[in-house]
C-alpha cells in the first residue's frame, strides 16, 4: 500500500477506516502482476464538490459529477475512487487489463473484494456509470444499520472532525 493511498484512508470517516485498509491489501495481495491499487480520492469537501459540479456547467469540460455539494457520498469520508498504479509509476483506468495474466481483468478482481465487503461500486450503476467510484453501502449503528444515502448522511449529527455520528 503506497503512502498516498494511506494518507487519503486516514482522512475517511474512522467507521471505514481499517476496512478500507483491508480491501485494498486484499486487492494488492489478489492482483499479483505489475498494477496494485491506489486511492485517487476519498473524502472531499462540500467546496471540492461544487468545484467538481461545476465542471461541464459553469466552468469548461466535460461533466465528471451529478452530485453537488452534500450529495457524494465522498462529502462524508465513505466513498473512495481508484486507479491502478502500473510499476509504482503510471495511473491506469482500464478495467479490461490483466497485468497478472491470471484470466480475470485486475480491475474487476477488486469490484469483486469491494463487493465481498458491502461496497457499491459507481460501474453497477444504471446512469452516470462511474468505474473508479466505490462507497459503504451500509453502516452499523446502535440502532441497526444506516443506509449510506446522502440524503439520510446530510441529516445527520457530527462529531468535532465533522464526521457524522452513527
Amino acid at each position: 500500500m503506497d503512502k498516498v493511498t494511506l494518507e487519503r484512508i486516514q482522512k475517511l470517516h474512522p467507521l471505514v477506516r481499517d476496512e478500507v485498509k483491508q480491501i485494498i491489501q486484499e486487492c494488492d495481495e489478489a492482483l499479483t502482476g505489475r498494477a496494485k491499487i491506489r486511492i485517487t480520492q476519498g473524502l472531499r469537501s462540500f467546496e471540492e464538490q461544487e468545484k467538481l459540479y461545476a465542471i461541464g456547467r459553469i466552468t469548461s469540460g466535460k461533466k465528471v459529477t451529478n452530485a453537488k455539494a452534500g450529495q457524494s457520498i465522498h462529502n462524508y469520508g465513505l466513498a473512495v475512487d481508484i486507479c491502478l498504479m502500473i510499476d509504482g509509476k503510471t495511473a491506469s483506468w482500464d478495467t479490461a487489463k490483466d497485468w497478472d495474466n491470471d484470466k480475470v481483468a485486475d480491475w474487476y478482481e477488486c469490484v469483486k473484494i469491494f463487493a465481498r465487503h458491502g461496497w457499491d461500486w459507481g460501474g453497477n450503476w444504471k446512469t452516470f456509470k462511474d468505474l473508479p467510484h466505490f462507497e459503504k453501502k451500509n453502516i452499523p449503528s446502535k440502532k441497526g444499520p444506516v443506509k449510506t444515502s446522502w440524503r439520510t448522511l446530510l441529516k445527520m449529527p457530527k462529531d468535532q472532525q465533522n464526521y457524522v455520528i452513527f
